[in-house]
């Protein structure tokens, strides 16, 4: 594995100091655009849902919890993974290379929760909406926010702390990474996947049976389908981005050369899927759509709007 590591650096320093630096500095400038497009996206969703009180519902608590996750991948994951992606972090232990893992990991973990949760609020809100908003309130939906905050803090501790076992534990941390990502992916996976199938077959049913609604509650059923909709395609969206570095944990302990080839484009790839979800909503939401519009035309700051109406 040492001659391996060697010849890992020799590569990325030949292809930052040779005749390819041009291909390093649009590598840079590619990254950067990405990360700032991320940061300015989701701070948009976060100040969004602070400050109009018209977007202060359950639902959007939990995207704005989910939307913090994203954020900090922009502003910390990006930035560190640049400093050490060319450098072949993947294969050394320094303090930095682990902090930059546990962060991307514990992060990365807390968005797939903050999706769990969203989908059990879908979940009452299409299949049981009679008691929806007596189940979930916006103080339970905080406390779901925080309580996958909670979990994803306390695995990335243990993935931390499992950096300074001494040498000689390959196979044992191999087996606890399996362990984390099963835990941590596969389970949660499972669960984003049964609740909406549920929900798939409740909404076929309520389409079937929408000529018996009246007027007003098919306008709340067109919202709760539309709500559910976009939130649909933002988890399917995540599954995708997230299945290949998910998979590449998993099959971390059989320590292949393919693999640790393949880790790091996975891995951008999944980062990338953090500045997607700002588009999401502007595209299938027209409250947020206008509320992008008044904070970046600077209405926020002429007068006191957090009581407009953004329907």
């Amino acid at each position: 594995m040492e001659s391996f590591n060697v010849t890992v650096n020799t590569m990325s320093f030949l292809l930052c100091n040779s005749q390819q630096n041009k291909l390093c500095v649009l590598l840079y400038v590619v990254l950067i655009s990405l990360m700032l497009i991320t940061i300015c996206g989701n701070l948009l969703v976060i100040i969004s849902i602070i400050y109009f009180r018209y977007l202060h519902t359950p639902t959007n608590y939990l995207i704005l919890s989910l939307a913090v996750a994203d954020l900090l991948i922009g502003a910390l994951i990006f930035p560190l993974s640049m400093t050490f992606s060319l450098k072949s972090c993947v294969y050394t232990y320094s303090l930095l290379c682990n902090l930059r893992s546990t962060l991307d990991m514990t992060i990365s973990i807390s968005s797939l929760l903050n999706l769990c949760c969203i989908s059990v609020d879908r979940y009452y809100a299409v299949c049981h909406p009679l008691i929806y908003k007596t189940k979930i309130t916006d103080c339970v939906a905080v406390k779901m926010g925080l309580g996958s905050w909670a979990v994803a803090i306390l695995i990335g501790t243990f993935v931390f702390l499992m950096f300074f076992i001494p040498e000689g534990c390959d196979t044992s941390c191999g087996i606890a990474l399996l362990a984390i990502a099963i835990v941590s992916y596969y389970i949660p996976t499972i669960v984003l996947l049964s609740m909406y199938s549920k929900i798939l077959v409740v909404a076929l049913r309520q389409a079937r049976n929408k000529t018996c609604q009246n007027t007003k509650s098919k306008a709340v059923a067109n919202k709760e389908r539309k709500a559910t909709k976009t939130m649909t395609v933002v988890i399917g969206i995540f599954l995708i981005f997230w299945v290949p570095v998910f998979l590449s944990y998993s099959f971390y302990p059989l320590d292949s050369f393919i693999l640790y080839v393949l880790l790091e484009p996975f891995n951008w790839f999944s980062l990338s899927n953090s500045m997607l979800n700002p588009f999401i909503y502007a595209f299938f939401y027209t409250w947020f759509r206008r509320a992008f519009k008044m904070i970046i035309s600077g209405k926020i700051f002429q007068g006191d709007v957090t009581n407009i109406k953004l329907h």
